[in-house]
């Protein structure tokens, strides 16, 4: 119940703070006016596009259809957190975390990246019908950087500085295994995201009706579903080379591995190349949630940050290697790119294309690294410090569903409400474990 309450919590508390503060911060500014590179300044509780909507002015940029799909983006980052600080997060330190992120950090990197003002965006036009950087802007179609990036950094930040859970490493730092105890949950929910992916991406493009958007629409769809297929293949065969074992839930994460790889550049590339990207978004999976649980000793349950920020970082990466350059034209070329960005080679590397689109992309990467580490360490550190972050280790031991959802929870006795076979020896052996 506590883990299906803040999956909720994320949407519904997401809404407010986006309908509030969020979205005015990525894409307000005033009628007639600029706001600035790095933060929307107008619009608040959306404001504007109450009146937009009865004049009709500007109501396609700022109408309510814009607010309603860019909070469901909005909603998707928030809830990339809430299985890396699983079973051990205060239920008040999550929702204030959740408005937070929503109110404005990932805001501020909307802006920076989506926004025709923003000094990332390939959208702004300002520097003689340029973008402001490298004349390219980053390429970030739905979001393997704004959204993901953005998610998997927080969990990062949330997971390490809350620690393990209770048990999960030996006196000797050993890895202690805590499997999941649903496979057929894990393969359902692997197929109502890639099945809500073909929302996620295509619906990116923002319009379908007409010949031209139809097209790139209709490709990022099959970009979108060759990149999930190949980061489930080669999971299941990397695992099989590796532990000698057909695993389905690995090849469950291959495949959105893959889906998260190819979010970036799913409107730019060749089906080709998306099955390039989701094969190795998937191995990259793989060594990052190594990395993250046997070198780090960060505790992230559902590998939050190898999915989200170590392959999203790896989704910005690839359109410097492999945007197409009658791609880049037909979606970017009348905005940052220009229409000459095939004469002046602002395309992949390895279609000859000049380096200044892979140097953006990794200036995306580091900056908004950068941003919610600082923003969302910052955050849970100040949590931490005041006591408010986890809970009680009773209470993590009986289960926060038993501690804060059962009727007859309450007994500060920690042998209370304990699950199956866990005794006070346990308990303090456990304890002394993790000290």
């Amino acid at each position: 119940m506590n883990i299906l309450l803040k999956n909720m919590l994320d949407a519904c508390v997401g809404a407010i703070g986006f309908y509030l503060f969020g979205y005015a911060f990525a894409y307000g500014r005033k009628y007639g006016q600029n706001s600035n590179g790095f933060i929307g300044n107008w619009n608040f509780a959306l404001s504007y596009t109450t009146q937009t909507s009865m004049s009709g002015t500007e109501f396609t940029t700022f109408g309510w259809h814009q607010f309603f799909f860019q909070w469901s983006f909005c909603a998707a980052t928030t809830t990339i957190v809430s299985g890396a600080v699983a079973e051990r997060c205060t239920f008040m330190a999550y929702m204030i975390y959740a408005f937070f992120l929503s109110s404005f950090v990932y805001p501020v990197i909307v802006h920076w990246v989506w926004d025709s003002q923003g000094w990332l965006s390939a959208f702004n036009t300002f520097q003689d019908g340029y973008a402001l950087i490298l004349k390219t802007g980053a390429i970030d179609f739905a979001g393997s950087g704004v959204v993901h990036m953005t998610g998997g950094i927080a969990a990062l930040m949330g997971a390490w500085i809350i620690g393990p859970r209770v048990g999960r490493f030996a006196g000797d730092g050993t890895v202690n295994e805590m499997k999941g105890h649903s496979s057929t949950l894990v393969v359902m929910g692997t197929f109502l995201l890639w099945f809500g992916w073909f929302g996620f991406n295509p619906g990116s493009n923002l319009v379908v009706a007409s010949q031209a958007a139809a097209t790139v629409v209709s490709r990022v769809a099959v970009t979108t579903a060759l990149a999930g297929g190949a980061g489930g293949i080669s999971m299941l065969f990397y695992k099989f080379l590796t532990v000698k074992a057909w695993d389905v839930v690995a090849t469950c994460n291959g495949i959105l591995a893959g889906l998260v790889a190819v979010t970036a550049s799913c409107s730019v590339i060749e089906p080709w190349a998306a099955i390039i990207t989701g094969a190795i978004g998937a191995i990259i999976f793989s060594m990052a949630d190594y990395v993250t649980l046997y070198k780090l000793k960060v505790d992230d349950p559902v590998s939050a940050f190898a999915l989200h920020g170590a392959v999203g970082a790896w989704g910005v990466l690839f359109p410097g290697f492999l945007a197409a350059p009658a791609y880049v034209v037909e979606v970017y070329g009348a905005y940052g790119f220009g229409m000459d960005a095939e004469a002046g080679k602002r395309f992949g590397l390895f279609y000859g294309g000049h380096g200044q689109v892979l140097l953006v992309q990794f200036i995306e990467v580091l900056a908004i690294a950068g941003w919610t580490g600082v923003m969302m360490g910052g955050f849970f550190l100040l949590m931490n410090v005041a006591g408010l972050l986890r809970v009680p280790m009773h209470e993590e031991m009986a289960g926060l569903d038993i501690a804060n959802y059962s009727k007859t929870a309450g007994s500060k006795d920690p042998s209370v409400h304990c699950t199956v076979g866990v005794d006070k020896q346990e308990i303090g052996a456990l304890g002394e474990s993790k000290a």
